[in-house]
């Protein structure tokens, strides 16, 4: 039986959340039915070739900024036609967009995932997606936040346009098979210096203006001022970092504070942590903060995005209204100062993640979609 041709179109392979999908998602589908590839156009110095490779993704490079992909329109016609696609996913919105103007001249199925609010996006690429929405075949929402977004901000309702057009609701899931908690993390805490009896409160992230990372570490220096054994664990990188370690440098705290950059395997951190701490004021449906939990984490969070449809208050950890953030320190020392609750929401944190987000849920939905375009265009 010939297998589906799936191309993941994304921007660049930077560490984010939806482009670490793509691997994780590739090593869940039923590889006798379909072939995955990636074509991606920016090219980053910390990236996840390697692990979409090790996914059994074959890689494509086409060179190109962000206005410079329009330019690049017919080029990806002729590659899509000369290797035969059969679907082309497309992720974010510069990619999304330069789907839809490639899909004008093929009759090529197109699938698009939203992983973010659309009043989050710049003007430009806030436009470029609004204006061209409707050209796809179906749209994919990673919450129902951000399906809500859509309804407000599209210039028909996409629920309402009939035709090509549909919306679907696909929560992101994590592989739980992979991310279990390590129990003896003693050799790892040695190596930060973070003594064994210490707790630890942390967060995996790209440090961008979205997470409000300095918000996160205030928060930590007031933990810090209760509860001075405390620990923070930052993993990760971005364009907020050196300003982040000029202000825990300036707290003189130094000590307390761990930023380990990007990790491949961010499983041995998740698993020292006891509190995953966000302060974001947007997200889609965070990864990072799924691994977590599927690691035994509880959370405590804003309920940005999707976060409030995955944390049920007071079972998997606490939530505050974004603007609200202040409330966190007062959740956190909660914990910190009784065992007890941390653990069990820890085991509950798990619980609904294998439930309820787990990846192979995710894929089934994935193959339905990518087996219902196809029929459709068939019919048509």
């Amino acid at each position: 039986m010939k297998k589906i041709k799936v191309l993941h179109l994304i921007k660049s392979l930077g560490r984010g959340g939806a482009e670490k999908l793509i691997p994780e998602t590739a090593l869940v589908h039923d590889k006798s039915k379909f072939e995955f590839h990636c074509l991606y156009f920016f090219h980053q110095e910390q990236n996840i070739v390697d692990e979409l490779e090790k996914g059994g993704i074959t890689v494509h490079l086409i060179p190109s900024g962000n206005l410079g992909l329009f330019f690049q329109v017919k080029k990806v016609q002729k590659f899509i036609e000369q290797e035969g696609f059969d679907i082309i996913h497309a992720h974010l919105p510069w990619a999304g967009i330069l789907s839809r103007f490639v899909g004008k001249n093929l009759t090529i199925p197109i699938v698009y995932t939203e992983h973010n609010t659309w009043d989050r996006y710049n003007k430009v690429s806030y436009w470029g997606n609004r204006l061209s929405f409707k050209n796809q075949d179906i749209a994919i929402a990673v919450s129902n936040e951000v399906v809500l977004s859509m309804q407000l901000n599209s210039i028909i309702d996409p629920y309402k346009r009939g035709g090509r057009l549909k919306v679907k609701v696909i929560q992101n899931g994590v592989n739980t098979d992979t991310f279990q908690r390590i129990e003896d993390t003693s050799a790892l805490k040695s190596n930060l210096g973070i003594p064994i009896d210490s707790a630890v409160i942390g967060k995996v992230a790209v440090f961008r203006s979205q997470k409000r990372l300095w918000l996160w570490v205030d928060i930590a220096l007031e933990i810090l001022e209760h509860y001075p054994e405390t620990h923070f664990l930052l993993v990760g990188d971005g364009e907020w970092r050196e300003r982040i370690e000029e202000q825990i440098k300036k707290s003189g705290k130094e000590k307390n504070f761990h930023l380990v950059g990007v990790q491949k395997n961010v499983i041995p951190y998740l698993s020292l942590m006891d509190i995953y701490l966000s302060t974001s004021e947007f997200e889609g449906l965070p990864i990072a903060m799924l691994e977590a939990m599927s690691c035994q984490v509880p959370v405590i969070a804003t309920r940005a995005g999707g976060i409030g449809e995955v944390i049920q208050e007071g079972i998997q950890g606490h939530l505050t209204g974004i603007d609200d953030w202040k409330e966190l320190k007062g959740f956190c020392q909660e914990l910190l100062k009784n065992s007890n609750p941390l653990k069990h929401m820890g085991q509950e944190a798990r619980k609904r993640v294998v439930e309820d987000f787990s990846m192979k849920n995710m894929v089934s939905e994935l193959e339905e979609v990518y087996l219902s375009v196809l029929q459709d265009k068939i019919i048509l």
